[in-house]
């Protein structure tokens, strides 16, 4: 199991964090999904999978739930 935390920016209310959760849920490997959520600010999301994931994956996935990863080039939290 692999364990990744992003911080997602844009999210304000639960049906953000639905959308971004059902996004994530559907790439390959996913195991589980937790959202932190900071209304209007930044959100950490820590990701559950059986394998590590391709920071562009999550990315593409985080954008089309309508929100965008902070930090430099989209890669996880240390």
């Amino acid at each position: 199991m692999t364990t990744e935390t992003y911080s997602v920016v844009g999210m304000t209310c639960g049906h953000c964090v639905a959308a971004v959760t059902e996004e994530l849920t559907a790439l390959d490997g996913v195991t589980g999904v937790s959202v932190d959520l900071v209304a209007g600010g930044t959100s950490p999301v820590t990701v559950t999978s059986t394998d590590p994931l391709d920071a562009a994956l999550v990315a593409e996935a985080v954008d089309e739930a309508g929100y965008a990863l902070a930090g430099p080039r989209d890669l996880p939290l240390a």
